[in-house]
């Protein structure tokens, strides 16, 4: 027996004995005696704060079943928020603790398949033969442990394989407002980066993304190494919060098995959102703009979770789409979100409206990673890239109404005569595959022509 089949067989020991364990305790029942909102009362239940309950509601019409998640208590009272549409209770539901532990399927056997957040299927392809069932929430690795970031990863983009390096383990943020283009962006990192397994999180979207998502951008090859975890916007707000959760423990799962995994979360605006609706329902206070203190709490319990593993192990990248509502780059998350990522590429609207894909704003972006990762030689020649677009781009307006008198400063001179070259680099087509030795050698021609 392998080593990886030991621990498989070892969990799924520790999971039957958990149900055991539940099933010979006592069940406690209770009632529905209050519904405010998205938040379900009941009084006289046994459960614990996380854990899992069936609503049972009675009628003419027959009997409903939805199930909710423990989500506060006070006194005899138990405060439920329900992972389904709660169409058919009644006052005076039954309210029976699950004598499952919230387990979710886990194993080679998801890859091709589209899951919602507790793990049922929703392509059609029949019931999931899931290898194991593990915990919703994954184990916590020691951040002394894990292997530094040290190798660039190759995603394809030429911008940012040139001028905003990625990392293996990386977990790197795109900024955008509505329309810009960040699917798109998104899109082209899942076929070209590298990885073992893509697990895709579309979470609090378009419903029609989900399938345009899969067939016109992952196609049958992409979708054969894939996980697809999809929530849109109509699910009720704790199942988008357990579908960002659920592709960032598949995620974890494939990591532990050595394997390079590429995350691709849509988006993790949603997620807080989702968070939020949830905290306000229970009876938070608001605190930034509407958002209550759990919201910036739970995104870096999420988004720490990515990253290397220790030693010898895999890794997680991953890529979280942030929408800047209104384009605005102070928006609480998109603050919240900037401080916790290892980097973030801005998606400029300006640039997305003259028809420059990908509408990449070189100036406002930054790969923290990309020090550690690139010779100095690159280091160099990027940032020299950069401060010669970022002269051109202070003159812009002196430039576009003729005041500018060529001769007045070199620089500028200088970037005036690169600009055709560098907006030509910084373009890049849907279908087109550049590797990161290739961008390196084209910002090498741009930086040494004169």
């Amino acid at each position: 027996m392998s080593k990886f089949e030991r621990a498989s067989f070892a969990r799924r020991l520790s999971a039957y004995r958990d149900v055991v364990q539940l099933a010979s305790a006592p069940v406690v029942e209770g009632r529905l005696i209050r519904m405010v909102g998205l938040t379900l009362e009941a009084e006289g239940c046994k459960a614990s704060v996380g854990s899992r309950c069936r609503v049972i509601s009675e009628s003419l019409q027959g009997i409903s079943e939805i199930e909710a998640e423990v989500m506060g208590f006070a006194g005899n009272k138990t405060y439920l928020m329900p992972v389904e549409s709660v169409q058919g209770l009644q006052p005076g539901a039954r309210v029976v603790p699950s004598s499952g532990s919230g387990r979710l399927p886990m194993g080679v056997s998801m890859l091709g398949r589209v899951v919602d957040g507790i793990g049922r299927p929703l392509d059609g392809a029949g019931p999931i033969m899931a290898a194991d069932m593990v915990d919703l929430n994954g184990p916590v690795i020691n951040p002394l442990k894990r292997h530094p970031i040290e190798q660039p990863l190759d995603v394809g983009i030429r911008s940012i394989n040139s001028l905003l390096t990625v990392g293996r383990g990386q977990r790197l943020g795109l900024f955008a407002g509505s329309g810009v283009g960040k699917s798109m962006l998104l899109g082209m990192m899942t076929r070209f980066t590298e990885a073992d397994i893509t697990i895709v999180g579309l979470v609090g979207e378009r419903g029609r993304e989900v399938k345009e998502f899969i067939e016109q951008i992952l196609g049958k090859e992409g979708m054969a190494r894939s996980v697809v975890v999809a929530s849109p916007a109509d699910d009720a707000p704790l199942m988008r919060l357990r579908a960002a959760m659920y592709c960032t423990r598949i995620a974890e799962y494939f990591r532990d098995q050595g394997k390079n995994v590429l995350l691709l979360m849509d988006s993790l605006t949603r997620f807080a959102q989702a968070q939020r609706e949830i905290a306000l329902a229970i009876g938070e206070p608001p605190a930034t703009k509407g958002y209550p203190p759990s919201v910036f709490a739970k995104l870096p319990q999420l988004v720490e979770r990515a990253g290397n593993a220790e030693e010898g192990g895999g890794s997680i990248t991953a890529f979280y789409t942030v929408l800047s509502e209104g384009d605005d780059q102070q928006d609480p998350i998109a603050d919240a979100s900037r401080a916790i990522l290892d980097g973030h590429v801005v998606l400029s609207r300006r640039l997305a409206e003259e028809g420059h894909y990908p509408a990449i704003d070189i100036e406002a972006s930054i790969s923290r990673a990309m020090p550690q990762i690139v010779s100095e030689d690159h280091l160099q020649k990027a940032q020299l890239f950069k401060q010669t677009y970022a002269r051109y781009q202070q003159s812009r307006d002196l430039i576009s109404v003729g005041a500018y008198s060529a001769g007045s400063d070199p620089l500028t001179d200088k970037a005036i005569a690169k600009m055709p070259a560098m907006q030509g680099f910084l373009r890049q087509g849907l279908t087109e595959n550049v590797s990161l030795e290739d961008s390196q050698q084209q910002l090498q021609q741009i930086i040494s022509h004169e």
